[in-house]
């Protein structure tokens, strides 16, 4: 069967399964709306709560930015990893306890300020639309593969599922897809893992087979690897280039950012009790387990099948012509369609600079004649390593699973900020509850045009755009529930002015070196030639928290002491037990 065939028939029967759930599960409340009506079993939240964090940045990107950034990419896993366990110990079980809808509502009730709340929402837009533009950039490379269209095509495709089943169902409808989206995903990362890791080293768990022998040398895989990518010019694979104080911040920045991500907070709130928030926290650390101790076996394996594939005879032999590129295989017969296929969406291009009829893959910029989109290893993996056309299909199931299940969550919590928190926590708290619905829906319909919009231009891979969302997280958000949580000092003024201070100064520094609004021309930094020290724009969101913690206690300091019913309320949060139900006012 065509390949282009069974894509369509693999990735529309997932495509009809989320849809007919989002049906199925439609939110008739806005306690549905908001938070799925609280009955979700944690085991099963622990999964849909794995989905809405494996987004496109896991599933598409991560692999990518491993396989040709080596070590000091390492500290994505770290960062995205131990971030969740912040989460489940230090935030999940008292958000919970707290009984609200929404992270604004808890910060405009601990700080006793509909500022703080208004602030609260901003921050979390900001954070929430640059990490959907992350999403949506990974939904264009997946749909412009597997329709064989650009990545714009693919990327305004993309938008319309998301719009058509994200709006539908709310969090009732959103969580028992994204359940069906992880298995999905799961299976499509790990299938060809395995066959991937059996070629390559004979070993069928993909974890342990990064650590075996390469079957055709004998050598380690990291060893053959690490030789390849040297020899050929490229920064080393398995030393560390970075300095330690940009990847110690990069770490602490993913960590934090983690817990203070909304789309993810607010899972919590669809359990029925609070144990049940910490238990599907655990749960999720497992079914996110699976996939990222598979990640940094795929990147490896991927970057090497890829030189295999443009050094067939070897690095001291001769490359790949160009002529067997366009003939759609190599000498030996083996299937190149796939660099056409991909040269389609215009994330692979190759130029045969120098006119000798090869295409020469170098770590020398100007000798270089193959560009790849970190974006693109993962989803063209099974290609590049020649496996059959399900699996192929498969993965870009997988890969579209991902995106649109980040993506979903992302946008539930843009729209409830929007709805719930600015138009009927304070512009009209009387508006009905199906006049909050349809402004929620609204919301997201908004989002969805910006977030489409600017994932035409990205400031960076799907990872690296995710990782500056996580930044902002980190500066704004988490401080202020740690705060909110575990201190009785900090006021309503502190509160707020630490929230303006860590968004700020972060939304500056990333500006600086993306570009205004994202605008590269507009950029005066690099991440080459950063502005502070060693510390790139991705790295910012951890001093960005130090500036909240320190304004928000300094300023409370001078300030009018917190009222004594909060201190109250603050005690009573940090025993996890008595919640009842989440309120919507």
């Amino acid at each position: 069967m065509d390949q282009f065939v069974l894509n369509l028939i693999v990735v529309g029967a997932t495509f009809a399964l989320y849809i007919g759930i989002a049906i199925w599960a439609r939110a008739g409340s806005t306690a549905e709306f908001y938070a799925a009506g609280q009955g979700v079993h944690p085991v099963l939240n622990g999964m849909a709560t794995g989905a809405d964090w494996m987004s496109a940045a896991s599933f598409i990107s991560m692999a990518g930015i491993i396989a040709f950034g080596g070590y000091d990419t390492s500290a994505y896993l770290m960062g995205w990893t131990g971030g969740y366990v912040l989460l489940a110990m230090l935030l999940a079980p008292y958000l919970r306890k707290f009984g609200k809808f929404t992270v604004p509502e808890f910060i405009g009730d601990r700080f006793y300020s509909q500022a703080a709340r208004t602030v609260a929402v901003v921050c979390l837009i900001i954070a929430s639309i640059t990490y959907v533009i992350g999403q949506m950039t990974g939904v264009g490379v997946a749909f412009s593969r597997f329709l064989e269209v650009s990545n714009t095509t693919g990327l305004f495709i993309g938008a319309a599922i998301v719009f058509m089943y994200a709006v539908l169902g709310g969090m009732k409808g959103i969580t028992y897809t994204q359940v069906a989206q992880y298995v999905v995903l799961i299976i499509a990362y790990t299938i060809p893992a395995v066959f991937i890791s059996l070629n390559l080293t004979g070993n069928p768990i993909p974890a342990l087979g990064l650590f075996s022998n390469d079957v055709s040398t004998g050598a380690p895989i990291l060893s053959t690897l690490e030789g390849l990518v040297t020899d050929l010019g490229f920064k080393s694979y398995l030393d560390q280039s970075d300095t330690t104080l940009n990847m110690f911040l990069f770490t602490v920045s993913l960590m934090i950012g983690t817990a203070g991500l909304p789309h993810v907070i607010v899972r919590f709130f669809t359990v029925p009790k609070v144990a049940d928030a910490r238990s599907s926290a655990g749960w999720a650390l497992v079914f996110i387990a699976l996939l990222y101790l598979t990640a940094p076996a795929v990147g490896a394996m991927a970057r090497l099948n890829l030189i295999n594939t443009f050094y067939p005879n070897g690095i001291d032999g001769q490359a790949l012509s160009l002529a067997e590129i366009e003939a759609g295989q190599d000498a030996s017969g083996a299937d190149l369609e796939w660099v056409n296929n991909w040269a389609k969406t215009g994330l692979l291009t190759f130029d045969d600079k120098n006119g000798d009829g090869l295409i020469t893959y170098v770590g020398n910029a100007d000798a270089n004649e193959l560009t790849v989109n970190r974006d693109i290893i993962v989803l063209a993996n099974p290609e590049i390593a020649r496996l059959p056309g399900w699996v192929i299909a498969l993965v870009a199931a997988g890969g579209l699973a991902a995106a649109l299940s980040t993506a979903a969550g992302l946008l539930m919590a843009i729209s409830s900020a929007v709805s719930h928190d600015l138009i009927k926590g304070q512009i009209n708290p009387n508006i009905s509850e199906k006049g909050e619905l349809m402004a929620a829906r609204v919301a997201m319909a908004v989002a969805i045009a910006v977030a489409t919009y600017l994932g035409l231009n990205p400031p960076g891979f799907a990872a690296q755009t995710v990782a500056l969302a996580f930044g902002l997280a980190a500066a704004s958000i988490f401080p202020a529930l740690m705060m909110g949580i575990f201190s009785k000092k900090v006021n309503n003024v502190g509160a707020v002015a630490g929230m303006l201070a860590g968004l700020l100064t972060t939304v500056v520094y990333i500006f600086l070196h993306k570009g205004w609004f994202f605008i590269a021309d507009t950029a005066s930094f690099s991440d080459a030639d950063p502005l502070l020290l060693s510390i790139k724009s991705t790295s910012f969101g951890a001093v960005g928290a130090a500036i909240n913690f320190a304004v928000a206690f300094i300023v409370s300091s001078i300030t009018k002491p917190v009222p004594a019913n909060v201190v109250e309320l603050v005690e009573s949060i940090r025993v996890p037990k008595g919640a009842g139900a989440a309120t919507g006012h």
